[in-house]
């Protein structure tokens, strides 16, 4: 399961939107890809060993997959700035945290070594050519879309929420894609965009509210006696008397 979520605003910033714009190749993309290239040369080398190790043992170490999962999570914060879908600054490193962006994926405690072994020699054939010409086509469709929700965020300040759906949905069918190819996950990738069921979008199950010890408890009713009690407590108080005379 993978959770990638980008916050939409409510406002915009004209001001970051024509920044981000005409500067944002300078103070934003060129710094971190120069930082991501290296960070990305470390995680190809993970993955090229995370096959192996995966072929052996059924598993993929998971300090190298926490690995992975980092290095996507600062792209996903780099790519919510690029495409204009979040305001402020993106992040540096590893462990940074973002307000706008939620990324986060399951670790698998098992993989299967066949899948692993047809996806490395043959993946390319039936993951990566169908896939990468849909994704293709949706790209020119999203540039489109982007183009048009420039323009209304700069006169309107609002990110048109069918827009801001569209792009989200391209990104979550590529990341997919990503992980996948990367070994990270045994599902193959629907032809959707649509976000998956469970981690952070499962709702947390609320416990059950403990019973307030301050409360009165209702009152037992009390059984209704029979004729045969009556007479046995009629016969017991009669006893009564003689037992006092007897003293």
């Amino acid at each position: 399961m993978m959770t990638y979520e980008i916050k939409r605003q409510e406002t915009y910033s004209k001001g970051e939107l024509l920044l981000r714009s005409f500067f944002g190749l300078f103070y934003i993309v060129l710094p971190h890809i120069f930082l991501l290239l290296f960070v990305g040369i470390a995680a190809g080398v993970l993955q090229f060993l995370a096959f192996w190790v995966i072929l052996f043992t059924g598993r993929y170490p998971q300090s190298w997959f926490e690995f992975q999962v980092k290095y996507m999570r600062w792209g996903v914060r780099l790519s919510a700035r690029i495409m204009n879908l979040s305001d402020g600054y993106p992040a540096f490193g590893l462990n940074a945290t973002d307000e706008h962006t939620t990324f986060d994926v399951e670790y698998p405690e098992t993989l299967s070594r066949s899948s692993i072994l047809l996806r490395g020699l043959f993946g390319w054939i039936y993951v990566l050519i169908p896939h990468g010409i849909v994704l293709g086509l949706l790209g020119y469709a999203v540039a489109i879309v982007q183009f048009i929700a420039w323009w209304a965020v700069l006169f309107t300040g609002r990110y048109p929420e069918s827009m801001f759906n569209f792009s989200m949905m391209y990104l979550r069918w590529s990341q997919r894609v990503s992980l996948y190819m990367a070994y990270m996950t045994p599902t193959y990738p629907p032809f959707s965009g649509a976000p998956d069921e469970g981690l952070a979008t499962n709702p947390t199950p609320t416990p059950a509210p403990e019973p307030d010890p301050a409360a009165d408890p209702e009152p037992t009713p009390e059984p209704d006696p029979g004729p045969d009690s009556t007479e046995e407590s009629s016969g017991t108080s009669e006893g009564f008397p003689d037992e006092e005379k007897r003293d």
